[in-house]
């Protein structure tokens, strides 16, 4: 098997999905309540999360983590650029390990 060294980056705002399935209150700050972590009257402005997987000669390096923003005040939201990426061949891949799929992407 043969396929180009690559390397793919994504990185999600996941604010949206997380009020969509209810988790409303913690974005807001006149409803956030985080009074068991901080005294200071907190609400989350920034839930990301961001993986990458990079394939080379050397072997696949693979990593994803997640970061909550709490703040104290209101901020634009940055606009992260897309991640440009070209490959010659489309192609699938994932990341296996005890039949649990921990990455998946394709190359086209």
């Amino acid at each position: 098997v043969q396929i180009p060294k690559f390397k793919l980056e994504q990185q999600l705002q996941l604010n949206s999905a997380l009020q969509q399935m209810g988790i409303y209150d913690a974005f807001v700050t006149r409803l956030a309540n985080f009074s068991g972590i901080s005294d200071k009257a907190l609400y989350i402005s920034d839930f990301v999360h961001k993986a990458f997987v990079e394939v080379a000669e050397e072997g696949t390096e693979a990593a994803a983590a997640s970061a909550i923003i709490l703040t104290r005040r209101a901020r634009p939201q940055i606009q992260t650029p897309p991640v440009m990426f070209i490959a010659n061949h489309p192609f699938m891949f994932a990341i296996v390990k005890d039949e649990n799929v921990l990455f998946i992407g394709r190359l086209f």
